[in-house]
């Protein structure tokens, strides 16, 4: 039996600081996270820099306490709970965590075992750390929010379709449903990623957007998929078709939806700590939807949507993934590997 370390190197997070600040990310020792009866500690070999990680950051004061962030890992289970059922040390695993608990960005992580899949066998490390958050957001929004079955039909638009989110939802309502997927993308290569991930119609979302999107459906839309909604919900109004649908991942402090009021047009949210945070009773819920996602990866129906790896699990790789992300060009999903 492999004798764990009482300690564990980390990157942990300061507040508003710029990333050229070695503060704003730093290199720590922390203690080993102690196991809750549901925990499985994961080795963490691979991590992925989401949107939420940049919010999270910016959105603490310059002098509040230092965090690990980090809400997606791949890696291998070296010790388990004294409930876990579900795994066993030396299984490969992904995961995207939950943000009210030490994030993924160490050298461990603990984490529920109900929130945790196994790792699909033909994606590397790397390839799998990608993909549990952006998995979960897109599948809860597309079957959970959405409602969205195998012989689904319809149109759907997906703003920021060459997005971490975007690309997976893209692919999974291509390959899952038999609803068009019409995406937006604004830059040659982000559009040309689009269509490589399933979209029938790819539309450039600085130009005309509500006429481009009338054209295809002149009847309107029955559902939007949004992670960039401000100033947006007048163009949604019009667009969508009575009774449709919108799902919006981001929050928009000033936001206001009586324009959809005459039509009808459900808003609905969707986070995928959802489960996590509130221990909800269908919990397990994001266990199964990971494990089902790995299947369709190792079916060859998902591909990966790592598009660039950075060598290096510690403050300095970080501060460049976090770079990259915050940059707003990104395609597809950055990941960084110990």
């Amino acid at each position: 039996m492999t004798t764990l370390p009482t300690t564990m190197r980390a990157v942990a997070a300061t507040g508003a600081l710029p990333l050229d600040d070695e503060r704003a990310l730093a290199d720590v020792e922390l203690p080993l996270p102690e196991l809750r009866p549901h925990d499985v500690l994961v080795e963490v070999a691979a991590v992925s820099v989401n949107p939420v990680d940049l919010k999270t950051r910016m959105r603490r004061a310059a002098d509040a306490p230092p965090i690990v962030l980090g809400y997606d890992a791949a890696g291998t289970v070296v010790a388990v709970g004294s409930d876990v059922t579900l795994f066993s040390p030396g299984d490969e695993v992904y995961h995207a965590g939950v943000i009210t608990r030490q994030g993924t960005n160490a050298e461990f992580h603990a984490v529920d075992e109900r929130l945790v899949g196994r790792k699909p066998a033909n994606l590397s490390m790397a390839e799998a750390a990608a993909m549990p958050l952006t998995t979960i957001t897109a599948w809860e929004s597309l079957f959970d929010r959405f409602g969205l079955r195998a012989d689904s039909t319809g149109t759907l638009l997906v703003l920021a379709g060459a997005g971490g989110v975007g690309s997976i939802l893209t692919q999974l309502a291509r390959q899952l449903t038999d609803v068009t997927v019409i995406a937006t993308a604004s830059r040659p290569e982000s559009q040309e990623w689009s269509r490589r991930m399933g979209a029938h119609h790819v539309l450039d979302h600085r130009g005309d957007l509500a006429a481009s999107v009338l054209e295809l459906a002149p009847g309107g839309l029955d559902r939007v998929f949004t992670p960039a909604t401000a100033g947006r919900v007048p163009l949604f109004a019009e667009v969508v078709r009575p009774f449709g649908q919108v799902v919006a991942i981001d929050e928009d402090p000033d936001i206001d939806l009586r324009a959809l009021k005459s039509k009808s047009i459900a808003w609905l949210w969707e986070s995928m700590f959802t489960r996590g945070v509130f221990e909800t009773p269908d919990m397990i819920g994001q266990h199964e939807l990971l494990d089902a996602a790995a299947g369709h990866f190792e079916a060859g129906t998902l591909v990966t949507t790592l598009t660039r790896e950075i060598s290096g699990l510690d403050a300095a790789g970080l501060r460049e993934a976090h770079a990259i992300v915050a940059s707003g060009r990104s395609i597809g999903k950055v990941v960084v590997t110990r």
